[in-house]
């Protein structure tokens, strides 16, 4: 049997799915302004609004249609499709997935989600700023009870939790058990480093990054950063927002934000860096595929893991910084005078307990990670009160950390997540970091030595690589066989640790790690 794209059903199918993904980027250019532009008293309509375009789209998606015409295809489909027919294989693999999932969730609850999502993002900046938690409290309790329902709609294996129904949402076929196994001796090697790292006594001049640093030129060098490595401005923008993200609205239009402080370097620079390979992920997708899943990313982690390869894999090598000091020292000449490369390098490198997730180091990133993973897992199960979240956090953060968040705005207020009700989403943060890890091994070992490169400001080569081996073929292998397909081997915490230790080792005095 020859290819069915020409298939009457598969026509219609694909029509259908991008009918639909326009109408789920409009409403993402609605969720872009509210988290870009959008006055505070406009949030009210704005939740009408999006809570009534996810009501269309939820429509689209459980259309009786697109259920005949899966069928149709799935009987027609040859055992060989997979090798054969990758696009309609895959296209039919996913999209079934998803209308099982939305068929089985009321349109009525897939508003409301979106309605208070709305609403609750703009509380929390307001709770966030003032750092009070009792002015998110209520709508966190809103959006627990409204995810929980999701959860409950969408369970289908009695032996999945409902934290493992959110969770495939954001890492299809991944189990919080999965996790779990992946992170205890993730956890084990990190604490035992930062312990190492701790008591080597050595520490870098921090405060040159907690210099003046004028945010226009911030600016400037923050576009500038993200065409090194091969951002497309003519197909993207950068805007600032509370909480720096990265969305799709379009095959040719990619939206990036970051925060400017200035007197913190790392923000927006590294900010930068990490949203701008989220970017780089979504430009790499097949346009002609878009509105299908062979247009579309893999999951959550895999996505993490191209930021986190642009943000720390590249962007805190000692290779970058060979190219990116002189022309830093060009941008704040009065600021770094007197600083040399290595000290600047040692400085990005810094690892030591922190508040803020999205500023700490390598080495203990992942740890706000899992300290994130037992909470929500908890709240959800509901085993742990929304109210209790405070005390919770930080008790459990100084038992982590040895510190103590001062206030709300430091602790459990500090990300968005809960409040867009993307629960079950963190996880996927730490999956990324390992996935990463392996893949930049992996394209150290295809590519030759990429340090090189990057010292001469060559960032193509790896741009192309992740091109050719991740982001063109969209969602046709899940993330464990993605891994397997590229780097050889399963998911695996070691390949993470090693980096660490090959990079922290000869600056912090450690036992160096051998091949």
């Amino acid at each position: 049997m020859g290819s069915l794209t020409q298939h009457p059903a598969y026509v219609a199918l694909i029509g259908h799915l991008k009918e639909a993904a326009t109408l789920g980027t409009t409403n993402a250019v609605l969720g872009w302004d509210e988290q870009t532009y959008l006055p505070p008293g406009g949030a009210e309509h704005r939740a009408e609004q999006t809570a009534l375009l996810a009501g269309m789209y939820h429509q689209r998606m459980t259309d009786p249609q697109l259920g005949e015409w899966l069928a149709t295809l799935e009987e027609q489909l040859p055992p060989d499709a997979s090798e054969h027919d990758v696009a309609v294989w895959v296209n039919v693999r996913e999209t079934r997935r998803r209308y099982d999932r939305a068929t089985r969730t009321p349109r009525a609850l897939v508003e409301e989600l979106s309605r208070v999502a709305t609403m609750a993002q703009q509380v929390w900046v307001a709770a966030r700023r003032a750092s009070d938690f009792s002015l998110f409290l209520p709508w966190l309790e809103k959006m627990v009870t409204l995810k929980r329902e999701q959860a409950q709609a969408q369970q289908t294996d009695e032996h999945a939790t409902l934290y493992d129904v959110l969770l495939d949402e954001y890492e299809p076929g991944m189990r919080a058990a999965d996790v779990q196994r992946v992170f205890e001796p993730l956890r084990e090697e990190l604490t035992r480093l930062l312990g190492e790292i701790t008591a080597s006594g050595r520490r870098p001049r921090r405060e040159v990054l907690q210099r003046e640093y004028p945010v226009a030129r911030q600016r400037e060098l923050a576009i500038r950063v993200a065409e090194w490595i091969g951002f497309d401005f003519e197909r993207g923008r950068l805007d600032e927002s509370p909480h720096p993200f990265c969305t799709s609205l379009g095959p040719h239009d990619c939206r990036l934000t970051t925060r400017y402080d200035p007197h913190y370097f790392n923000s927006a620079f590294f900010g930068t860096l990490h949203e701008a390979g989220h970017g780089l992920y979504e430009q790499g997708l097949p346009p002609d595929a878009f509105g299908t899943p062979m247009g579309e990313t893999v999951s959550l982690g895999i996505h993490e893991s191209q930021s986190r390869m642009w943000e720390n894999f590249v962007g805190r090598s000692r290779g970058f910084w060979r190219y990116c000091f002189p022309r830093l020292q060009e941008a704040f000449p009065e600021v770094l005078d007197d600083v040399s490369e290595d000290e600047f390098h040692f400085a990005v490198n810094d690892v030591q307990p922190s508040f803020i997730r999205v500023e700490a180091d390598e080495v203990t990133y992942n740890l706000h990670i899992m300290l994130r993973f037992e909470l929500e897992q908890e709240i959800i199960a509901g085993e742990l009160k929304p109210a209790d979240v405070p005390e919770e956090w930080n008790r459990r953060f100084e038992r982590d950390f040895g510190l103590r968040p001062p206030d709300d705005a430091q602790g459990c207020l500090q990300d968005v997540h809960w409040s867009a009700g993307l629960i079950g989403y963190f996880p996927t943060y730490a999956l990324g970091n390992m996935y990463a890890a392996q893949f930049y091994r992996a394209a150290d070992r295809d590519l030759g030595e990429l340090q090189g490169l990057f010292g001469r400001g060559d960032f193509t080569p790896l741009r192309r690589w992740l091109n050719e081996k991740i982001h063109r073929h969209g969602m046709r292998f899940r993330a464990a066989e993605l891994v397997r397909v590229v780097c050889g081997e399963p998911l695996d915490h070691r390949p993470l640790i090693d980096h660490l230790r090959r990079k922290l080792a000869p600056l912090y005095g450690l036992q160096a790690v051998t091949d």
